[in-house]
């Protein structure tokens, strides 16, 4: 029965005036911008859709949390949609410039160039469109600024705004949402979370009425699966996780025949390495499990999939295209050799030709012969014509954008990626491929987290294409099925923040407020919420000590004397012989004869509370044991009361108080100046902090009031600067392979000074309760140097293990430090026309090539 006529018989089942009522609905219904939106779509709206397009029309922000692939962006163009219809601006921010260059290109679809602009930092598209997508930084940079832009503004996408837990770059998101004027609504989107309900109310706390719409359901199921093989010599297989009800659909049950299988796998490897051991040490005697000398022997693996071959059978069952997950740069490039190497092809001859056109449609003019030479450009492209591809942050923009391109229109089936390919780029899959479940995170191999698995896994299944994802783990060492099973029976995941007040935050708010109204601004914060929120809890806890306490004192009253006191004395005593004396045995001084003072001073104090111990009339009291044994619970609880104390007092107003550790730091440093007891006010140094947004925002405003770059032309500039923006991936605070010039030359001169202030730095803000800066790094100074100087792309990678793609990142940020020092040039001092100068100059010198390649056709 057509929809019309189901509603002609359900009319005929209710009275006139209900009819009359339900007629008057579907008016206002019919009549609402919602409606004429959701009229421009080739498709019907999911509920959870129309109900968020509705509170938005409402006046309400909207916070939307639904599994990937679901449909979130549906109400983020509804956003944009209205915006036009009420002739105002709207801001679509995004985590990353690749989400924000493919937005782009969806709205200039749907409403034209001319009504929509791109901000990411190093791109600028018609700025004052009415539509403007940009990353979430620069929306943070206008707020701070005051942009007149933002007068018209009604509307801003939060996409991916479960991002502000990222602990580098998810405080802006934080900024963003308490810093916005209150005329403007928010359109949160978010993966599935499990504390949604307490980030809508925070979020209603700061910005008003926030309707929060929440969707478990993913718009196509997701089957789970593992990979075994048992060897080289056999067939990869492929077992489901779950087991199957009777009608053929996974349950939340661990199948036990995976179990089974993985379980003869582990016997016939076990079998396997004593026969070998057996064959290899018979002679030696080193056989019945042991090893050389007797000692035990390494437990037998399963063998694990080859890459190739776990390729190799999802083509054979039709499973097709996928995404591999590696959490290697390395890996990702590896694999698509070793799928070359096996002979593998996925494409047909027509795929073949037509993905050989496209990439040369995109190469054309935007890379010079030898940039191409130098990326590997010919192995690139023989690797997409087989199928295959890599995709990570070590490949330069035009390589991703060509591998995303070619994988939206299906001619590629098989890409390996590390996980920032899961952030949101509109990639789906019919099968996903996780290789572990473990990555390393650059300290060490961690385990996945269930929000991380379901990021990745979120990725298959293709709405509209496939009636099933399918998400598969490989057989690895260490794996088991119920490691699996609890990561993906977790569809939700806690969110949390990340927020930490800055240097550069800190001016920005005093700029344009006074102390107290900026503490205040602080304490809206998610990571102060969340503090507070827990805070009940400690509170409860410290009660119970306090308590317990009380109990132990009326157990130990001694007629002797306090016998409280005489426990802090030992306690005191306990703390400065072990505590004490082990933290001066660690720590850095200066000189020899401060060490020797150091525990000089430990010494004399460790002395007075011996006496004052020994001394202490309950010493003396006959039933010291007895009260020594209710003493130590009690000290043992007194400890316990301070511990908890101090996560109290951390928590309660924890993001105000690191707020005053940075304006202490600053007006000592010349940045702020007291104005009476309660207030500070910028200095001009202030002004220039509030245009850096470096990560060593400090560190280079010092540098340019003592100086530091003053004699150094715009090669030699980029290339000293290259140090505040470059982390290498492996250690830090390196050094170039040499200094241009000599090593007593202007840019090593200037690079000394910089790490002494670096240094000086750093020592203030431990002297003021704050963690050390992060170390400088020099490591890529010869190679800015170079390029800055006009060398070719293969000239300055030559020699080293940096990627295309990190390169041209790195000289991207550094490009962008060199304009905002341009920008300040009010602000920089005697010599700060020359300075900013040899800033724009040196912006130019980098920013060419491949560097200054947008990626916007």
């Amino acid at each position: 029965m057509s929809r019309h006529h189901q509603q002609r018989s359900d009319d005929a089942n209710v009275s006139p005036s209900e009819r009359y009522a339900a007629f008057r609905q579907r008016q206002r219904r019919d009549a609402s911008i919602a409606a004429q939106f959701e009229r421009t779509l080739p498709f019907e709206l999911d509920s959870f859709q129309s109900e968020a397009n509705q509170a938005l029309e409402q006046g309400n922000n909207v916070l939307v949390a639904a599994p990937t692939g679901a449909g979130k962006t549906v109400v983020a163009d509804f956003a944009v949609f209205l915006a036009q219809q009420h002739n105002v601006k709207a801001f679509y921010t995004t985590p990353i410039k690749a989400l924000s260059n493919q937005k782009y290109h969806d709205l200039v679809d749907v409403y034209g160039e001319d009504k929509v602009g791109l901000l990411t930092g190093d791109i600028s598209i018609n700025s004052e469109a009415d539509i403007v997508v940009m990353t979430t930084e620069v929306l943070r940079n206008m707020l701070y600024e005051h942009s007149t832009t933002l007068s018209a503004l009604r509307y801003v996408i939060l996409d991916e705004v479960h991002y502000l837990a990222d602990r580098f770059r998810g405080p802006v998101w934080e900024e963003v949402i308490i810093h916005l004027p209150q005329r403007v609504r928010i359109v949160a989107l978010s993966a599935t979370v499990s504390n949604v309900e307490d980030f809508g109310d925070w979020i209603s706390s700061v910005r008003g009425d926030t309707k929060l719409i929440v969707s478990e359901k993913r718009p196509v199921p997701l089957e789970q699966h593992v990979m075994l093989q048992q060897s080289d010599r056999t067939e990869p297989e492929i077992i489901d996780l779950y087991r199957r009800d009777r009608n053929d659909r996974q349950t939340s049950e661990v199948n036990t025949e995976l179990a089974r299988r993985l379980s003869q796998l582990d016997h016939q490897a076990s079998r396997r390495r004593g026969e070998e051991r057996s064959g290899k040490f018979k002679r030696r005697g080193a056989s019945d499990g042991k090893g050389r000398g007797g000692a035990p022997s390494r437990k037998a693996e399963r063998h694990t999939p080859r890459r190739w071959a776990v390729v190799d059978e999802l083509n054979y069952l039709d499973m097709l295209p996928g995404i591999y997950f590696i959490f290697s740069r390395n890996g990702c490039d590896q694999a698509v050799e070793q799928c070359l190497n096996a002979g593998l092809e996925l494409t047909t001859d027509e795929e073949a030709k037509r993905i050989r056109a496209i990439v040369d449609e995109m190469v054309k003019g935007q890379l010079s012969h030898d940039d191409l030479k130098t990326l590997g450009f010919s192995r690139f492209r023989y690797a997409l014509e087989e199928g295959f591809a890599s995709h990570h942050a070590g490949m330069v923009a035009l390589f991703r954008q060509i591998v995303e391109r070619l994988f939206e229109e299906g001619l590629i089936k098989m890409v390996f990626a590390t996980e920032t390919l899961a952030l949101g780029i509109n990639m789906p899959a019919r099968c996903v491929v996780v290789e572990k479940l473990e990555k390393y995170d650059g300290t060490g191999h961690v385990p996945l987290t269930p929000g991380e698995f379901t990021q990745l896994t979120g990725r298959a299944g293709r709405r509209g294409i496939d009636t099933i994802g399918h998400a598969v783990v490989v057989d690895h060492r260490g794996f088991v099925p119920a490691t699996a099973a609890a990561l993906s029976s977790k569809r939700v995941y806690p969110l949390h923040s990340s927020f930490h007040p800055t240097f550069n935050m800190a001016v920005n708010l005093l700029n344009s407020s006074d102390y107290e109204t900026a503490r205040t601004t602080l304490d809206h914060s998610f990571a102060q919420w969340e503090a507070n929120a827990s805070a009940w809890q400690l509170e409860s806890q410290m009660t119970t000590l306090e308590h317990a306490l009380e109990g132990y004192e009326r157990a130990f009253v001694c007629e002797h004397g306090d016998f409280k006191e005489f426990m802090t004395i030992r306690m005191a005593l306990s703390d400065a012989e072990k505590g004490e004396r082990n933290r001066l045995k660690h720590q850095l001084f200066r000189t020899d004869a401060e060490r020797s003072e150091a525990f000089r001073e430990l010494n004399r104090k460790i002395d007075e509370l011996r006496i004052a111990e020994r001394e202490h009339p309950c010493k003396q009291c006959p039933d010291l044991q007895r009260h020594l044994r209710w003493g130590h619970r009690w000290a043992r609880e007194m400890r316990e009361l301070k511990r908890v104390h101090n996560r109290y007092d951390s928590r309660t107003g924890s993001v105000a108080r690191q707020f005053d550790r940075i304006c202490d730091v600053l007006t000592e440093l010349g940045y702020l100046s007291a104005q009476g007891e309660q207030d500070v006010m910028l200095t001009e140094p202030g002004q220039l902090l509030r245009r850096l947004y470096s990560e060593q925002d400090v560190v280079l405003a010092q540098a340019i009031r003592g100086g530091v770059f003053d004699l150094l032309p715009p090669a030699g500039l980029a290339a000293v600067l290259s140090s505040l923006i470059y982390e290498a991936r492996r250690g830090s605070g390196g050094e170039p392979r040499y200094y241009p010039g000599s090593i007593h030359g202007p840019i090593a001169v200037a690079a000394r000074e910089l790490k002494h202030i670096h240094a000086e730095v750093s020592a203030c803000c431990e002297a003021h309760g704050m963690n050390p800066l992060q170390d400088i790094d020099f490591g890529i100074l010869d190679i800015m140097y170079e390029w800055a100087d006009g060398r070719s792309l293969s000239d300055v990678l030559h020699g080293t293990e940096l990627t295309g793609g990190d390169f041209v990142r790195n000289a991207k940020r550094l490009s962008d430090v060199l304009q905002q020092i341009a920008v300040a040039e009010p602000y920089l001092g005697e010599n700060g026309a020359s300075l900013a100068d040899r800033a724009r100059e040196a912006a130019e010198l980098v920013n060419r090539g491949v560097v200054a390649y947008s990626g916007i056709e």
